[in-house]
């Protein structure tokens, strides 16, 4: 009997949560042709049909990782500083999936930093977050909630913040609980309104 399009979507999606269950549980380090086959109880040579070779499967890890944290649900952002707060917590790991994420996304890194094509596309991400980052701080500087700065400036350091405090809450989580890490940004926010 011949296999239908559904099938195939079926087989594609049972893929794509093996390979996210292997990223979770070993992240990129633990990424093999093998772990993945093992998830579904399958054959490596089922899975050569979906990916080649390994980069194959890195690159399309790194796009599930990208569809699944775009996806992720957030909060209402507001306008102006709200709107700010908005998107930087939502960067943070301040739940379970979101750790998840996190820890699948730092996980990248040494991957991507390995290969110049990733690490290209990787720079490319992060600028695209920082654009939107300035885009919310020239918002609360136009409503008079952040002092005056350059825009683009702010904005880098607050991603840097950011992500250095995902760095530390994924590897020390008892000193870093959700409930300080929003603290913490409250307080990196609160240095930005002040001199108006």
């Amino acid at each position: 009997m011949p296999r239908t399009k559904g099938d195939h979507e079926a087989r594609r999606r049972d893929v794509s949560e093996a390979v996210w269950r292997v990223l979770v549980a070993h992240g990129f380090g633990g990424l093999t042709m093998r772990a993945v086959a093992a998830e579904l109880d399958a054959s490596t040579g089922l899975l050569t049909h979906y990916f080649p070779a390994k980069r194959d499967l890195v690159a399309y890890a790194l796009d599930l990782l990208e569809q699944r944290t775009v996806s992720r649900p957030r909060p209402a952002a507001g306008e102006g500083l709200a709107a700010l707060k908005a998107a930087l917590m939502s960067i943070l790991p301040l739940t379970g999936e979101a750790t998840d994420s996190n820890r699948i996304w730092v996980s990248s890194w040494d991957t991507a930093l390995a290969d110049p094509g990733l690490s290209a596309d990787y720079a490319g991400k992060y600028g695209r977050g920082r654009d939107k980052l300035r885009d919310l701080v020239e918002a609360a500087q136009e409503a008079g909630e952040l002092r005056a700065g350059d825009p683009s400036r702010i904005a880098a350091g607050a991603q840097a913040f950011v992500l250095g405090l995902v760095v530390q809450a994924l590897f020390d989580p008892e000193a870093f609980p959700p409930r300080r890490q929003a603290e913490l940004l409250d307080d990196c926010l609160d240095a930005l309104t002040r001199a108006r």
